[in-house]
């Protein structure tokens, strides 16, 4: 969430960074009830200190009749705080729900714009590949190699649910071998930090396989659920638990209601989890094959900064993500997400669409989020600096790989005439040497 402090004394640039995000917020009410809410405490708590007051006199009074005359005014009194504390608790409860609503504001650099149709592509890497063939989409390789398999899902399961078989179950198992091996590893990790800035910081990430079960308050305090997305988890009511969308979703509250000291920082995690979507909102789109679907897998790095290497940190989580493509030798896309496109927790937020020759366009497989402080405010996650003062740290997510549509991006660039697919060089050590899928 934001910052109270911040908004009453900056309340034009929070109404202008709103806008740009396309959001409606009466920022002049939130303002107006938090002087209220303010003057309610400060009356409740001189209410208390009155009482306390009160119930010392009792204590020391020896005549009967003045007890009684105190307790009376005691009673009085505590009949007034109860209903100023209702009124308070009124007043707070409606106060956080507004709070929580309010989206982050963009950063400077973030295009503005009123969708999708507005986003920058910053720039485009690699060569797209020539066929002397009309190229396949990945389900007619995926079906003819026996890898892919949605129509016995379908029966099983439902709509939007796939079986992976063979060759793409150890394509899948590469995938995560390849990943983890390069981002806990403190000499490739330099390598790409240094790409970003000279000597900027490379701590490796810690490998992570994280609950897919997350709390309710806890994945609204993550800024993940609400009356807006609720209808896109998936909820356990027996349990009273949601499955998470994504790894972040339960890497981010790892450190909840804790103080972090300023030498570990950052700490960087890489997490694996199967995840959980409902795509309420995508009725009719990719209804077929693996790119959209209600579960899949993903490789997730989540992290918590120093607010001054925020920005910096999520340029490196982008240097991640590419240095992992261009060793694919997948070509792709790097988009700057405009303002009325990008997530409402998110400052700045940067996605990498790869090619899809099966499709002919560029598809997103690929998403960096900055939070700044914004969760790290609602999961009361701190930093004590060297100095003994606290703050918020800043977190940044992004995806390492989505499975299911790297394994799209792979079948469909590296594919054959004769329907067989090539695999990725950098792969092929963690295929016991599998040169290609072919039947």
């Amino acid at each position: 969430m934001l910052d109270i402090k911040f908004i009453r004394e900056n309340s034009d640039k929070v109404k202008e960074g709103i806008r740009k995000k396309g959001a409606d917020f009466d920022i002049d009410y939130v303002i107006d009830l938090d002087e209220k809410r303010r003057n309610k405490i400060k009356e409740v708590d001189d209410m208390r200190a009155g009482q306390n007051a009160i119930a010392d006199e009792i204590a020391r009074m020896k005549s009967p009749e003045g007890r009684a005359e105190k307790i009376e005014e005691s009673k009085a009194t505590k009949v007034k705080l109860g209903d100023a504390e209702f009124e308070l608790k009124a007043i707070e409860q409606e106060f956080s729900e507004l709070m929580y609503k309010l989206p982050n504001l963009p950063l400077d650099d973030v295009p503005v714009g009123k969708d999708a149709s507005e986003n920058v592509v910053a720039r485009k890497v690699g060569v797209l590949p020539e066929f002397d063939f009309e190229p396949k989409d990945h389900m007619a390789l995926g079906v003819a190699l026996d890898i892919l398999d949605t129509e016995h899902a379908a029966k099983v399961t439902g709509a939007r649910f796939a079986y992976f078989k063979r060759e793409a179950v150890l394509l899948e198992l590469a995938l995560i071998q390849f990943t983890f091996a390069t981002l806990t590893s403190g000499e490739k990790v330099k390598e790409i930090a240094d790409s970003v800035a000279d000597d900027y910081v490379s701590t490796p990430f810690i490998p992570v396989i994280p609950p897919v079960m997350i709390k309710p308050e806890v994945f609204r305090r993550m800024a993940r659920l609400s009356d807006a997305d609720k209808d896109e988890r998936y909820y356990l009511p027996a349990d009273d638990l949601y499955l998470v969308g994504s790894a972040e979703h339960t890497l981010g509250p790892l450190h909840m209601d804790e103080t972090l000291d300023e030498a570990k920082l950052p700490i960087r995690y890489l997490g694996f989890s199967t995840s959980f979507r409902r795509e309420a909102g995508s009725y009719g789109q990719d209804t077929k094959g693996v790119i959209r679907r209600h579960q899949f897998d993903k490789i997730e790095m989540e992290s918590f900064g120093l607010p001054e290497h925020s920005i910096i940190e999520q340029d490196f989580f982008v240097a991640c993500q590419e240095y992992l493509l261009k060793k694919l030798k997948i070509p792709y896309q790097v988009v700057m997400i405009s303002t009325g496109d990008m997530g409402g927790p998110d400052a700045r937020q940067i996605d990498i669409e790869c090619w899809m020759p099966g499709e002919g366009k560029y598809r997103e497989t690929h998403t960096a989020d900055l939070m700044t402080d914004y969760q790290a405010r609602r999961l009361n996650t701190k930093v004590r600096r060297k100095d003994g003062k606290t703050e918020f740290v800043h977190m940044n997510d992004a995806t390492a790989f989505a499975i299911g549509r790297t394994l799209v991006a792979i079948l469909e660039n590296y594919q054959q005439e004769d329907g067989s697919v090539k695999i990725p060089d950098v792969l092929k050590q963690y295929m016991g040497g599998l040169e290609e899928i072919k039947r």
